[in-house]
């Protein structure tokens, strides 16, 4: 499900849950052990790894990821938004990757582990993430900010200081209408030099060209 991108804004191939989107597969007639070719109303006993935690529910066979979450499991900060895999609002984690949760089915999480926005903190305390949108004001309505945070945590796990290019090319699947995306980009900045700081790292001095606000881009 490709699209045409909208003004300055780009799809990167491979990054971003407009990537997630693409990867979403169906599940095989007489799929796996969980789905076991039962019928969608069956329902099925799945086991997985949410937040750290073994979870083991039963579960209808044509429920998806994002039901599962919210319905069962009560982590409701994963929101529901276009359903169609566009706006990224429903992104969680499955095994460290940015997956529209609203396109997975629960059954094919078997197994699985499975971060939601609920997951970053540790304990008590925000992650550095949480913290950098909170002191950037990148979260106004926060209904888009639990995919966007869970989306841009991946990205510094597997690249520790991204550019802005690279920060904006992992969030091209998230939609934000409050924003203007500026301090979106700022906060994931600030959170990869805290994050390198704790490293032991020193921040390495870049500064990358300003971004481009949407609403500047005719987007």
């Amino acid at each position: 499900m490709k699209q045409t991108p909208k003004g300055a804004r780009t799809r990167a191939a491979g990054k971003g849950t407009g990537a997630a989107r693409r990867k979403t597969a169906r599940p095989a007639a007489g799929g796996g052990a969980a789905s076991g070719g039962a019928e969608a109303g069956a329902r099925v006993r799945l086991s997985l790894t949410v937040n750290g935690e073994p979870r083991e529910v039963l579960v209808e066979g044509y429920k998806t990821l994002l039901e599962l979450l919210r319905e069962d499991l009560g982590l409701t900060g994963t929101k529901h938004g276009c359903e169609l895999g566009e706006c990224g609002a429903c992104a969680v984690l499955v095994e460290g990757e940015p997956v529209l949760s609203c396109l997975r089915l629960a059954v094919e999480c078997e197994g699985a582990r499975v971060t939601t926005v609920e997951g970053l903190a540790h304990g008590p305390d925000l992650s550095p993430l949480q913290r950098a949108f909170a002191d950037k004001g990148a979260a106004q309505c926060g209904y888009c900010t639990p995919g966007i945070l869970v989306t841009a945590q991946a990205l510094l796990d597997r690249t520790p200081r991204p550019t802005r290019e690279q920060i904006a090319a992992a969030l091209s699947g998230n939609l934000c209408r409050c924003t203007g995306y500026l301090q979106i980009i700022e906060a994931v900045e600030a959170a990869a030099g805290t994050q390198a700081q704790g490293r032991g790292g020193a921040p390495d001095g870049r500064r990358d060209a300003p971004v481009q606000r949407r609403s500047e881009a005719g987007a």
